[in-house]
């Protein structure tokens, strides 16, 4: 296997013609991996050194893997290898790896990493998905050659499984959480005048995510300091950028033609991915906003025939009583003899 090497951001563009196209033959095929996602989460939140590595077929060329990592020196000296986009505000990553080359690439990265890479301590392969060979395959292929792994379940997605109606989801629910939908619903309309509404492709995306942003801000005061102005910059370029290939998926609810609740969604891969939520609690908190806006995104999915309706991490509440079921995100740890795991988690 062939492996080619880049340590600028010109290697993103370098492996964009086929991207996309592998991610598509792989088994975690997510908006998070994408070309669109990881280029622009680089500009805007890299750090440290890029270790961009391509992996070819020997006999044809065919792109069959890409492993996107970080160097980063840590405080305490330990030299980590982390996945570009890890962790926080992409749920879900992994390599990317051909359907039945996994194997191979695995080997091929291990060996590189041995070789050719810069010194390190740590592997950190953080937010894989339930699909992911790489927490099974790729610990198994490093204990092999002696290094330590440690996986652990790192945190949980619960996902909801649309039928094909929405009286038919509503059934699906209990009769009490039923009641309550149906309720707020109403009661938005009749007393907050309530429009649903997703920004289209002639619309403004920046004015309306700049609006997006402004009520994640007042949602909580967490929310408002997490929204600092590189993750403002970051936003605003991946919004855009998703939203020309069609993936960005911005809805708001507007009461008295005031915006109460958005909710800033993907459309990838038949699924809608809630990927974050902004709201005002001090206006029209007795009307339910944000319920209304997941209820009304919920909807709207079923009516574009999407299967899934993915709430991406945390086991918030609300989301189980919208009808979702947990699938478990894991992190697979990989470590030179010697290196104690135990500091890391």
């Amino acid at each position: 296997m062939r492996i080619e090497f880049h340590s600028e951001i010109g290697g993103f563009w370098a492996l964009r013609p086929e991207w996309n196209d592998l991610l598509r033959r792989s088994r975690c095929d997510t908006v998070f991996l994408t070309w669109e996602w990881q280029a622009t989460w680089w500009k805007h939140l890299g750090e440290g050194r890029l270790l961009l590595l391509g992996f070819r077929s020997e006999e044809d060329g065919r792109l069959v893997g890409i492993a996107p990592l970080f160097h980063v020196q840590e405080e305490n000296g330990r030299a980590t290898l982390n996945v570009v986009g890890c962790r926080e505000i992409s749920d879900y990553l992994d390599l990317i790896v051909e359907r039945g080359q996994e194997d191979a690439v695995y080997a091929a990265l291990l060996d590189y990493l041995e070789q050719e890479a810069p010194a390190w301590d740590l592997i950190d392969c953080c937010n894989l998905p339930e699909a992911s060979l790489t927490f099974v395959r790729l610990r198994e292929i490093a204990e092999a050659r002696g290094y330590q792994t440690l996986v652990e379940i790192e945190d949980v997605c619960p996902v909801l499984a649309l039928p094909s109606t929405w009286e038919e989801y509503l059934m699906s629910l209990d009769k009490k959480q039923r009641h309550e939908v149906r309720r707020k619903l109403r009661k938005a309309e009749l007393e907050g005048k309530a429009r649903f509404y997703v920004v289209g492709s002639g619309d403004d995306v920046q004015s309306e995510m700049e609006d997006f942003i402004a009520l994640h801000q007042k949602s909580t005061p967490e929310k408002d300091q997490f929204m600092d102005p590189q993750m403002q910059r970051f936003f605003l370029d991946a919004a855009q950028v998703l939203h020309e290939r069609g993936w960005l998926q911005l809805a708001f609810v507007e009461m008295h033609g005031e915006k109460a609740a958005s909710l800033l969604n993907f459309d990838y891969g038949n699924a809608i991915l809630v990927y974050n939520s902004g709201y005002d609690p001090a206006r029209f908190s007795t009307l339910s906003p944000g319920i209304v806006v997941v209820a009304r995104c919920i909807e709207h999915a079923i009516a574009l025939g999407r299967e899934k309706f993915d709430f991406l991490r945390g086991d918030e509440v609300y989301k189980y009583r919208f009808g979702a079921q947990n699938t478990q995100v894991r992190r697979l740890l990989i470590a030179q003899p010697g290196v104690s795991l135990d500091t890391v988690c």
